[in-house]
């Protein structure tokens, strides 16, 4: 899972987040600092108004919440939608000496990026890429 550090720099950087089933996330209180929600039809649903997204608390063990906005949570993107959102500036990935290497192309330039779990690579990849397209 994505390092909360690194999510909180790719959201104030930009990164836009549209729930779909799967994405997990954080609650912004400090009650509920070591959760880790899931979205799923059956339990959290993301509901879109006029005004913004809620997402919805179906009746399951986070009994005490009924809804929270969208701007009081965290998204912890995955390795894959990470990727798919750095598109064709994606070189590779790979393993070299216990840490985990993605390559990608900015602005023409071949940049690696390193950290020890794939998805915070990954991130540190696409929070470059969002800084130089500002």
């Amino acid at each position: 899972m994505i390092s909360t550090e690194l999510a909180v720099k790719l959201r104030d950087a930009g990164l836009v987040w549209t729930p779909v089933d799967g994405d997990q996330f954080r609650i912004a209180a400090p009650e509920l600092a070591g959760d880790v929600f899931t979205v799923s039809t059956m339990t959290i649903e993301a509901h879109e108004f006029p005004t913004g997204t809620i997402l919805g608390f179906n009746g399951t063990t986070e009994w005490a919440l009924d809804s929270v906005a969208i701007e009081d949570t965290l998204w912890l993107p995955r390795e894959d939608q990470l990727r798919a959102l750095l598109r064709s500036s994606f070189r590779a990935l790979r393993r070299v000496d216990g840490r985990y290497e993605v390559d990608v192309e900015l602005l023409g330039q071949p940049r690696v990026f390193a950290a020890e779990e794939p998805v915070d690579a990954y991130g540190q990849a696409l929070l470059a890429l969002i800084e130089l397209s500002r």
